[in-house]
This record gives structure tokens, C-alpha cells and sequence, in this order.
């Protein structure tokens, strides 16, 4: 059975646009225009995966109120924010609310698609046992890369696809410098330098809630970040 993907946007030409494209990769795609009518229909029915608008018609942050709504009927529903506000804090208010990824509209389509075929591949993964070849266990730090997921001392960091990537790129070659493009690349986004910024700045927060004394990303002032296993871990410089 084909996935249902649902659209929240207030602009008839994108989401349209985007429909076209989901629909031609075999999705059901569901398009509601405003919050009102998004919310009517996922009473009755949630969709596999919801793309949300921040501004909605006449409510300038009516998708963080869907969204927040969304997550407190599921909690493992994906949602991905795809608006046109790329400032930091829209982008950690929305991640914050319990959106799975945040995306700027001038993603190009095949990038989109990719993140959502990552999303439906970690959802289905999540239901099979973890295999000892996806594995990549250092110290305290253990990734499945079927699934997705990251555990700090054995326990789960809460990351977006966007932030597990990033961990991963960096992880798998620990002690070696991965610059911003390279990252960008690894993560399948393209955004500023300050968004990357952003990004590490959450990943490191997310590691601090379970170990406060956490400090393996390293900033390399004008190359990049790298990860120190945590017996080599250096100061930060920023």
C-alpha cells in the first residue's frame, strides 16, 4: 500500500507543484490549504507523513500550532516544516514543536524527496531489530544507521534526519575535519554557513541533556568540526 502523504500550504501554485511531483512517485497526496481544514481531516485520519507551511493564510505561525497539535496525537508521525523562513529561530521553534526535519522552500525537489524517503525508511526501521553490520559502537556513543538512531551512554538522542546525519559523517571518521560543504553534502541540505552553525549548535545541546560535561564536536576555526572520540576531546572555539 502506498504511503499518504499530507500538504499544508496556503499557496495553490507550490502546493499543487509539490503534489504533482509526491504523486508521481507513487505517494498519496492529501492538500489542505489552511490549519481548519488540515485539522477536520487528521481527526479522522492521520496521514504516514505531514509537510507543513509556517504561515497559514491568515495565521502567521499556524503550522507550529498544527504541528504542536499533530504531535500530541502522535508521537512518531513524520513531519517535516517546508516554508520560506529561514531564520534560526523559526528553525529551532519548529524542531522544538516536534518537526522531524526543517526545510526552505528553495530545496530543490529531488532533495525533498530524498528526505522524505529517509523519513519512511527510518519509520519502517524502527520496527526491525537492530543488525550488528548497521552498527557503529565508540565509547559511549552507538549509531544505527538503519534506523537512524543515536544513543549517548545508552541513551536516545532525540535527532532530526538532518542532525543524525551530521553525527554520522562526523562519527564514522572521528579526528578528522569535515567543512561545512562537506556536511552539507553528507546531510543532503543545502543551507548557509550560520544554519550549520545552528545545527551543531542543537546536536550539542541534545548530547549536553543526557551528559552535561559532553564536548566530542569540535570547532575548527575556519575549516570546520570534527569528532573527538571522548578521551581526545579538545576545547571549542565558539
Amino acid at each position: 500500500m502506498s504511503k499518504r502523504i499530507a500538504i499544508v500550504e496556503d499557496e495553490a501554485a507550490i502546493r499543487e507543484n509539490y503534489a504533482d511531483v509526491l504523486r508521481t512517485q507513487g505517494y498519496q497526496v492529501q492538500t489542505y490549504e489552511n490549519r481548519e481544514t488540515a485539522t477536520a481531516a487528521f481527526s479522522l485520519r492521520l496521514p504516514h507523513l505531514v509537510i507543513l507551511d509556517i504561515g497559514l493564510e491568515q495565521e502567521y505561525d499556524g503550522g507550529f500550532t498544527l504541528c504542536q497539535w499533530l504531535r500530541g496525537l502522535s508521537k512518531t508521525l513524520p513531519i517535516i516544516f517546508l516554508t520560506a523562513r529561514d531564520n534560526d529561530f523559526d528553525t529551532v521553534s519548529g524542531l522544538r514543536m516536534g518537526a522531524d526535519d526543517y526545510l526552505t522552500k528553495d530545496i530543490s525537489l529531488p532533495h525533498l524527496s530524498a528526505r522524505i524517503a529517509a523519513l519512511f525508511r527510518r519509520q519502517d526501521a524502527l520496527d526491525l531489530p537492530t543488525q550488528q553490520e548497521h552498527l557503529l559502537v565508540s565509547g559511549p556513543l552507538s549509531i544505527d544507521s538503519q534506523r537512524m538512531t543515536i544513543a549517548w551512554q545508552q541513551q536516545t538522542v532525540d535527532l532530526t534526519v538532518t542532525e543524525f546525519w551530521m553525527v554520522f559523517a562526523l562519527a564514522k571518521h572521528p579526528g578528522h575535519v569535515k567543512n561545512r560543504q562537506q556536511l552539507m553534502q553528507d546531510s543532503k541540505i543545502y543551507v548557509d554557513d550560520s544554519t550549520i552553525t545552528s545545527h551543531i549548535k542543537r546536536i550539542r545541546k541534545k548530547f549536553m541533556r543526557i551528559d552535561a560535561e559532553f564536548d566530542c564536536i569540535e570547532t575548527v576555526y575556519g575549516m570546520g568540526y570534527r569528532w573527538n572520540d571522548p578521551k581526545h576531546t579538545g576545547p571549542e572555539e565558539d
